[in-house]
């Protein structure tokens, strides 16, 4: 977990090597991933992405209406063209990017809720789907298998947002699972302003936390972020990932406030590391992951305001 302990400084600049043995590893984007869709479908706001044990990749991405240009890009959806039209917002891909299923969205009369606008997806290692949404109502997660088979709803559906409540969820951001104690982090989000555990096998509530590690969160504190000056006591958020790790840590974006803050699991607090301190507007702590090696030795931080990825 070497590079959260460098200086504000060293983050700024391009990572050499995080040792004296080993470099950085490095990525080139492929442009052609994934393969065009078929059935004239065209691809959203890619909102979250995950790889289960088959190495098939997950994304959901926001299909509504609103997300696209209505005329110019989904014209066959509109009846005034021969393409496109929405896909459904849960694809899944091998790893040459050919679409291997495609499932999801709001079904009348089904025993679930949709999310208004999909937030986050994560793969547990039964191979169920949990997503979260971010949109107006949107107080809940969904559990699916992963050929889109509904399994439960974690949370109420349209209930009110509290980073105190015990029986639901405030725009839930990010979904992490943490397979060897069988729980479920969420950033929880939006709205509220905490990092909440649930049951990998029953979604039942555990425990939550606010920053600094803080039980009970006051939704109407001061949450005002100036660079230079110390960072407001609650989370200023959006909360946007809340990802374990495997020395027993817990990173949390507080994306509007240019912070991560690191946790034991118990939401005892560790340190914080401010990136980018002068970005305003979204923010620049958007997502982090880990590399694949036991010890996870980098950690990638993607800064959606300044178009960045710091590892």
């Amino acid at each position: 977990m070497g590079v959260l302990y460098v200086g504000q400084s060293q983050l700024q600049e391009p990572v050499e090597a995080a040792n004296n043995d080993v470099m950085a590893p490095h990525f080139l984007v492929d442009p052609l991933w994934p393969k065009p869709l078929p059935n004239h479908w065209v691809q959203g706001n890619t909102i979250g992405v995950d790889v289960d044990e088959r190495d098939h990749i997950f994304a959901v991405h926001r299909n509504t209406e609103s997300q696209f240009m209505r005329i110019q890009e989904i014209g066959l959806y509109s009846g005034v063209a021969e393409c496109c039209t929405p896909a459904p917002p849960i694809l899944e891909f091998d790893l040459e990017g050919n679409l291997i299923n495609a499932w999801g969205g709001p079904v009348e009369g089904a025993p679930y809720v949709w999310p208004e606008s999909n937030h986050g997806i994560d793969v547990a290692p039964n191979g169920d789907i949990w997503i979260g949404g971010n949109g107006g109502p949107d107080s809940h997660v969904l559990v699916f298998t992963r050929d889109g088979e509904y399994v439960r709803t974690v949370g109420a559906p349209g209930a009110e947002m509290d980073s105190n409540s015990t029986t639901a969820y405030g725009r839930v951001a990010e979904i992490a699972i943490d397979a060897a104690n069988d729980e479920v982090y969420f950033a929880d989000g939006y709205v509220n302003k905490r990092v909440a555990v649930v049951d990998l096998n029953t979604g039942a509530f555990k425990r939550y936390w606010g920053a600094y590690g803080s039980t009970s969160v006051d939704d109407d504190a001061d949450d005002a972020y100036v660079p230079g000056e110390p960072g407001p006591q609650v989370f200023r958020g959006p909360v946007h990932c809340a990802e374990p790790s495997n020395d027993g840590l817990v990173y949390v974006c507080d994306r509007g406030a240019d912070r991560i803050q690191v946790f034991r699991t118990d939401g005892t607090y560790v340190r914080e590391v401010i990136i980018s301190p002068a970005t305003l507007a979204q923010g620049s702590t958007w997502d982090i992951d880990f590399s694949p090696d036991e010890d996870q030795e980098f950690i990638y931080l993607a800064d959606g305001q300044n178009f960045k990825i710091y590892i």
